[in-house]
């Protein structure tokens, strides 16, 4: 029977399918070219190979989209229908629970998988992915950890490897051995999008705003082609280091470029132009008609169900076109009673409503409400998903609107903390600059 490049048994396949299933591993595993219509290639060549449709249901599945998931319970059930071997099923028990929403059971199920298939790149990927779409910031580190003992630098795929364990070692704050081992994974393939983020994100984490430029910029190339599904994110990232430094206006020029120039329709997309566009809108600098373009995208994937995380996204861009009407549909969606066994649904109401609230607090100048919102609710944001980095937006906000309610204390206190793990950032010293500006109350001053 043939096999994959890393060693693993597949049901259904010729060499010549197994060759094309390879280059749409590899494609994923470095977020670049079509690994959807290799697949589809693949299983022209073998019909009846598993593999085929079991891969493109993760990757639909993890878009984080209603349509995509959709397509992607039926490749489940064409995949169902094949011959298939114990690793093949297993892939299918841990889509299953993706798929009713249960993202921390698919990724356990995943881990599972791993310790039994520690050669499956595919698993390891998708469950790296569903460990940072659900925020699960220790096995973003443990899983590649456990896996990578049992690799050796020779077996393809080794660099994914690296790359991945960077970026789960920088999500737990160890921020040296992340930055050394993406810049190793990068040194093995110059082409790894993910590897060149992980060095990013480390960048962003310690402030390094100006190194992060310039990391971008050296790089850029490898990281930005037309073929490089990431390069969103990563201009993304450029775009953070440029509000870090409160250079907006390059920001926004990055944000009707590169950011959103292309309208693409993807909802990981989407979430980076709507957390961009919010932090520079609530840095002071106009943004224009912009959010009505941006609202009108999300339109398609914002029903309140599928992925919190996406919602509160799509707030942002509905708050600011003033579609009132549909941000009512989403918080209507978020108390609704959760659907019995879905984890998303639980997500929902116990995170994404008091964030999407906040929200609106704040865009609709209740500032106080704000910040006894989002103060709380921020506790356990990580808990729905996204990197460290993209959560910042919540204490962005959060901090904004006790500057704008004439919280002295709280402002004050916030900047603090913000300073305490970037202390040498722009953004944080003007916090705090704003916030000492702000009149004491008396029972302050009278305690001071």
């Amino acid at each position: 029977m043939p096999k994959d490049r890393q060693g693993n048994a597949m049901s259904g396949a010729t060499p010549e399918a197994a060759a094309l299933y390879d280059r749409a591993v590899e494609a994923f595993n470095l977020f670049r070219g079509d690994p959807i219509g290799l697949a589809d290639a693949a299983a022209e060549a073998a019909p009846d190979l598993a593999m085929a449709p079991i891969f493109k249901a993760h990757l639909y599945a993890l878009a984080t989209e209603p349509a995509a998931s959709a397509a992607a319970r039926g490749l489940v059930a064409r995949a169902r229908d094949l011959r298939l071997n114990d690793r093949e099923a297993s892939h299918l028990a841990a889509l299953d629970h993706l798929l009713a929403g249960n993202w921390t059971a698919a990724a356990l199920a995943l881990d599972h998988h791993s310790m039994r298939y520690p050669h499956d790149l595919l698993a390891l990927q998708s469950g790296h992915l569903m460990d940072f779409f659900r925020a699960g910031a220790r096995d973003l580190r443990d899983r590649i950890a456990r896996a990578l003992p049992q690799w050796d630098a020779d077996r393809p795929g080794y660099s994914v490897l690296l790359g991945m364990h960077a970026f789960g070692l920088e999500e737990c704050g160890d921020y040296a051995r992340a930055e050394a081992t993406g810049r190793e994974a990068l040194d093995r393939q110059p082409l790894d999008a993910w590897a060149h983020h992980a060095v990013a994100h480390v960048m962003e984490m310690q402030g390094r705003a100006e190194e992060g430029i310039a990391w971008m910029a050296s790089r850029e190339a490898r990281w930005s082609g037309d073929d490089a599904f990431f390069r969103i994110h990563n201009w993304w990232h450029k775009a953070l280091y440029h509000l870090e430094l409160e250079q907006g206006a390059e920001a926004l020029a990055l944000y009707d470029g590169p950011i959103r120039g292309s309208r693409s329709p993807l909802a990981v997309n989407l979430a980076d132009a709507s957390a961009l566009l919010w932090r520079i809108a609530i840095a002071g600098h106009d943004v224009g008609d912009r959010w009505q373009e941006l609202a009108r995208a999300w339109d398609r994937h914002a029903d309140g169900k599928l992925y919190p995380f996406n919602d509160l996204h799509a707030a942002m861009a509905y708050l600011g076109a003033r579609r009132e009407a549909d941000l009512s549909r989403l918080l209507a969606a978020c108390r609704a009673d959760p659907a019995p066994g879905s984890e998303v649904a639980s997500w929902a109401r116990a995170t994404g409503l008091p964030l999407i609230e906040g929200f609106a607090a704040f865009w609709h100048g209740e500032h106080e409400r704000a910040v006894s919102l989002l103060f709380g609710a921020r506790q356990i944001a990580n808990s729905f998903g996204g990197s460290h980095a993209q959560r910042d937006v919540i204490d962005w906000t959060l901090t904004e609107a006790a500057l704008r309610g004439g919280l002295r204390g709280v402002s004050e206190a916030l900047a603090n903390e913000r300073l305490a793990l970037r202390p040498h950032s722009p953004v944080n010293r003007r916090f705090l600059g704003r916030a000492r500006d702000i009149p004491r109350d008396d029972a302050a001053a009278h305690s001071a």
